[in-house]
């Protein structure tokens, strides 16, 4: 199975427009609380637009209110949803979509467990933390995952292909590594280097 790239954070439509020539897999709209690449919903609604049909549009909250996501889903339109807060497996499926749940990892981790406990994820995404740029020990990462496991946190050009080597996750999340000194405001080198040095070392 092809390697999964989603890129996270994307607040511009020069830098949708990238990742749509790239055709990356999804692209993550961040809609969670003190994010300074948070979105009003009239800017995610336009990006939405744009990536319609080209990449799957992902909303991304950590413990919002449930009316503030069906907001988002109502006036943005989304294909799934990532949580990254205390959210139990109840209030993740409650939405009729697809989503994915993140965990930060901060020393050893039963992804099973993690996995009995969100039976119904499409994927569980596995972080070093909010936004934070740098990667979590990589000596936790599951040797054999039990199902889909997304590889988030610090990856940037730089690393990613040596990751995707080593670990072989489903899929690459990546955001702030992708990014100058603006945060929101994407590089368009820096994400073609990355999508090309994660396909191909996933390519073998």
């Amino acid at each position: 199975m092809a390697l999964k790239i989603k890129i996270c954070g994307i607040t511009r439509a020069e830098d949708l427009e990238v990742l749509a020539r790239l055709k990356v897999d999804a692209v993550g709209l961040m809609f969670a609380e003190g994010s300074p690449r948070r979105l009003a919903l009239a800017d995610a609604r336009r990006l939405s637009k744009q990536a319609q049909g080209r990449m799957t549009r992902v909303g991304v909250f950590a413990d919002a209110e449930p009316a503030a996501v069906r907001a988002a889903i109502d006036q943005v339109g989304l294909d799934a949803l990532q949580f990254h807060g205390q959210e139990d497996a109840a209030y993740c499926a409650a939405f009729d979509l697809p989503y994915l749940k993140a965990f930060r990892i901060c020393g050893a981790v039963d992804e099973g467990v993690l996995r009995q406990r969100y039976a119904d994820a499409c994927a569980l995404l596995l972080d070093a933390g909010a936004g934070g740029g740098e990667p979590f020990d990589w000596r936790h990462w599951p040797s054999e995952p039990s199902g889909p496991c997304v590889l988030a946190g610090g990856l940037g050009p730089g690393n990613v292909g040596h990751a995707v080597r080593l670990l072989k996750p489903w899929g690459v999340d990546a955001s702030s590594g992708l990014e100058g000194a603006r945060k929101g405001v994407k590089d368009a080198g820096k994400m073609r280097e990355f999508v090309a040095e994660a396909r191909h070392a996933a390519a073998g």
